[in-house]
């Protein structure tokens, strides 16, 4: 089992779930989050005065996935988020050792679905 950690424009999250349940991935959990990375913020105007905004808006996402379903997950990821510019986000996936769903206390795979 892998963990999917995707960072990604607040405005692509539908796509984003859209394509994963594409692939057949159902389940995540969805968190807004600030942050910046290589545009340190953005610079933008109102009412004809300049302001920086340092921390930028995003959408984290968390999923769990069990290994097959690993490169078409981050696959559907990478493609609906994209857009080319600046600020697209990024995509972690780490290692699981175990997952249990509480009600039913089943294990791993069986939990994951």
């Amino acid at each position: 089992m892998k963990q999917i950690i995707a960072v990604i424009r607040p405005t692509r999250l539908e796509l984003v779930r859209n394509a994963l349940e594409e692939v057949e991935v159902h389940a995540m959990t969805v968190t807004d989050v600030r942050g910046f990375g290589l545009q340190g913020g953005i610079t933008d105007t109102y009412r004809g005065v300049d302001y920086t905004v340092d921390w930028v808006q995003k959408v984290k996402l968390d999923i769990i996935v069990s290994d097959p379903f690993l490169e078409p997950a981050v696959k559907a990821i990478k493609e609906s988020a994209f857009t080319g510019e600046i600020g697209d986000g990024k995509i972690f996936v780490l290692p699981v050792e175990s997952a249990i769903r509480i009600r039913t206390s089943e294990v791993d795979e069986a939990a994951l679905a």
